[in-house]
């Protein structure tokens, strides 16, 4: 009897926040990425913080709604009410259960995470795979923390293997280690976050510090030594201002993988920040510490640049992305031409 590939791993589900197709930012070629709920860490600059929580959530979208209070009827958790500015959410009472957002006519109301089984999700992104077999790119699970669903996504990079499409894991390295060693042998490549290299400023930035972050990723390069998949290895660091923009950081990050990792990186990238998730904090009634945050001067990204060519790694092997802004006698613009080394759009 013929069967589905994947078929034997249904029983797993996963809890996806969004499927992103056309993607330019994570990894190589055109690319479709996953991101999955649920993260261990809590960066104060997060700019998918609706991806933090583990669990489906509701947002309610201002600029849609018609008025016709049907949410505040059928919410089996008596979570919705209405104030000034329009619906408001009780995060403690609500239970992500969707009722409100099936209900909500004009979709002012929506369910942030969709369960998915590994074949069904593979078979969704294997739609595209004429643009990735074009561009030489492929599917990134990313998030939050993908790892953190370790088995479903072994099992979906497993199944998209079958169906000739390429992988790569984005993740921040905060995860226990078996999960990583069970989702690199179906990787082909990693893009592995190394935000702050000061592990107390790393626990003030994001709650945690960086030290089962760096043991990680220094048994992903004992991994690609011994085996043959994945194949490369890409690392990222966001730029925030006033937090990881010191060039003390860049140079300590950069010295680290000179030392440990020189044989085994092929991409360290700079990611400018961008501020652009401002709406979503306030969709989901939350604060923003970044929220009067502007873009980086482009002369800035140059700079860490330069600081972090100087570290020891190979000629090539240091890239920055992003928007940045030119520093104007008027108002700053948004500068997207930033040179050779952009890569468009890579996020922070």
């Amino acid at each position: 009897m013929c069967m589905n590939p994947g078929n034997e791993h249904d029983h797993l589900k996963g809890i996806v926040l969004e499927i992103q197709r056309m993607s330019t930012e994570d990894g190589p070629g055109l690319r479709t990425t996953i991101f999955f709920k649920g993260c261990a860490l809590r960066c104060s600059w997060c700019h998918n913080p609706e991806s933090i929580s583990p669990h489906p959530q509701v947002q309610w979208v201002g600029s849609r709604c018609i008025g016709c209070k049907t949410c505040l009827d059928v919410c089996p958790e008596n979570a919705l009410s209405e104030g000034p500015e329009g619906i408001l959410i009780d995060r403690d009472r609500c239970k992500g259960c969707g009722t409100c957002t099936r209900e909500c006519p004009s979709t002012a109301l929506e369910l942030l995470g969709r369960v998915w089984t590994p074949d069904e999700l593979a078979r969704e992104v294997a739609k595209d795979k004429a643009y990735f077999d074009q561009s030489r790119g492929g599917v990134t699970a990313s998030g939050g923390e993908a790892a953190l669903q370790a088995p479903f996504v072994a099992a979906f990079f497993k199944a998209c293997r079958e169906r000739g499409v390429s992988t790569a894991l984005d993740t921040s390295g905060e995860c226990p280690w078996s999960a990583l060693e069970g989702i690199l042998p179906h990787a082909d490549l990693v893009l592995f976050d190394i935000k702050e290299i000061d592990p107390e400023k790393h626990r003030a930035f994001t709650g945690r510090s960086n030290e089962r972050i760096l043991r990680n990723l220094r048994r992903v390069r004992d991994w690609m030594r011994q085996n043959l998949t994945p194949r490369t290895l890409w690392i990222r660091t966001p730029v925030i201002p006033g937090a990881t923009d010191r060039e003390e950081n860049i140079i300590g990050i950069g010295r680290f993988l000179a030392a440990h990792l020189g044989d085994t990186v092929t991409r360290w990238e700079l990611c400018a920040f961008n501020n652009l998730c401002r709406d979503k904090y306030t969709r989901l009634g939350l604060d923003w510490p970044f929220r009067e945050a502007d873009l980086l001067p482009r002369d800035v990204m140059e700079r860490l640049a330069q600081v972090a060519e100087a570290t020891g790694l190979e000629p090539g092997v240091v890239h920055w992305s992003g928007a940045t802004r030119r520093l104007q006698e008027t108002s700053p613009a948004e500068d997207n031409d930033t040179g050779l080394r952009l890569v468009k759009g890579c996020p922070a």
